[in-house]
């Protein structure tokens, strides 16, 4: 069975060197019939001068960009990859030098607890099976990067946490742009006033989407733009007030192209955020049109980015100046894993924790719930 067909079969049917890891290991004990799962934590003092990351999932994001920042890593490096496709386990053999050893399908992939060289799994999977891969991956001792979005219900997401907590290894969403230093940039200036209160914010994030047949457009796998380029708008909505918001005031989810998005999938979502102190964010996400702007209205003037969330090219400007550090793609992937990677070994807290994908799942579900019922949801 290829990838696609088992995502789709199981989701339709239902930085230094000194490092001190704490590796758990799942004991099962058989008492007669009875047999009881008995986590225990050993502690193994290794000294790695990189972290070893599995890819789960080998599509465009780990094809494209993940894997090529993973060679212009610093603490981390490809160690494996996860795929239920046998010719693209092949094809990234040769390519990367990966050895038969380090390459899991999806049936085998909880014996990848076995083997020393791969510290953290990176899951780069359809959003409906991310809750499954992190909580296997966690079981199997390994840290856990995941993409974002984090996970489709926000008892996924608690899941995910628990599952991480219990096994006593790290669970970091694959939020970029908090690493991104024109964000940091802009962050900063929101976060000590520099230009007096957040008055208002506005943010939209999309592009054309000219799929058809992508996990995007499939409601049992995640799909739908608030799920993808959603989180975009509610995090620039989130960072550029540097505020949670406490309700939905009112929201609209359609479909403009209901021969493609169906199934009471929207590809392009409106909402409007209230935040504490009576600010407001107006945010929208389509998978019809290009578009990607934050404006932070100030008592002091505004501060724009255009584009905010980009691969490259995230530029801004406000009464203090331009924000425009440049760099080129990769970069983000490969600067944020080696933060995360940092966090791992100097056994830190990491940047963005699986507590902040959780946040946004829950602003998603306020929006869809207000869109359906066209009143007000407090989160």
């Amino acid at each position: 069975m290829n990838f696609n067909s088992r995502r789709d079969a199981i989701k339709t049917i239902a930085l230094g060197s000194g490092i001190v890891l704490l590796t758990p290991t799942q004991l099962v004990s058989c008492s007669g019939a009875k047999k009881e799962e008995q986590v225990e934590e050993r502690t193994e003092e290794k000294k790695k001068d990189k972290i070893g990351v599995a890819l789960i999932g080998l599509g465009y994001y780990s094809t494209d960009l993940l894997a090529p920042a993973l060679q212009q890593t610093e603490h981390c490096y490809l160690a494996g990859i996860v795929t239920g496709t046998p010719s693209k386990a092949e094809e990234w053999k040769k390519k990367y030098n990966i050895p038969d050893k380090n390459v899991y399908n999806y049936d085998n992939f909880d014996s990848i607890a076995d083997n020393p060289d791969i510290d953290v799994v990176y899951v780069v999977l359809p959003p409906s099976m991310h809750e499954e891969y992190t909580v296997r991956g966690a079981n199997a001792g390994k840290h856990v990067w995941c993409e974002k979005p984090m996970a489709v219900t926000s008892k996924e997401c608690q899941n995910m946490i628990d599952a991480c907590k219990k096994n006593n290894v790290q669970l970091t969403i694959g939020y970029r742009l908090q690493h991104e230093p024109n964000t940091r940039e802009y962050r900063q200036i929101i976060k000590e006033n520099k230009l007096g209160k957040v008055e208002s914010v506005e943010c939209a994030a999309g592009y054309r989407e000219n799929r058809t047949d992508h996990w995007k457009q499939k409601k049992e796998m995640g799909g739908g733009v608030i799920y993808d380029m959603g989180v975009y708008s509610i995090q620039g909505a989130r960072l550029g007030s540097n505020m949670e918001p406490t309700a939905v005031l009112k929201a609209t989810a359609v479909s403009t192209r209901p021969e493609i998005y169906k199934d009471g999938l929207a590809d392009v979502v409106e909402a409007t955020l209230e935040f504490p102190g009576g600010v407001t964010a107006d945010i929208k996400t389509s998978f019809a049109e290009n578009i990607n702007f934050l404006t932070v209205a100030c008592e002091q003037g505004n501060l724009e980015m255009a584009p905010f969330s980009a691969y490259a090219g995230v530029k801004g400007k406000s009464p203090l100046g331009e924000i425009n550090h440049s760099y080129e793609v990769p970069w983000q992937q490969a600067n944020q894993m080696d933060n995360d990677a940092r966090a791992i070994i100097e056994n830190k807290s990491p940047l963005v924790p699986g507590e902040e994908g959780l946040r946004d799942i829950r602003i998603v579900e306020a929006i869809l719930e207000c869109a359906e019922t066209g009143k007000k949801v407090e989160i």
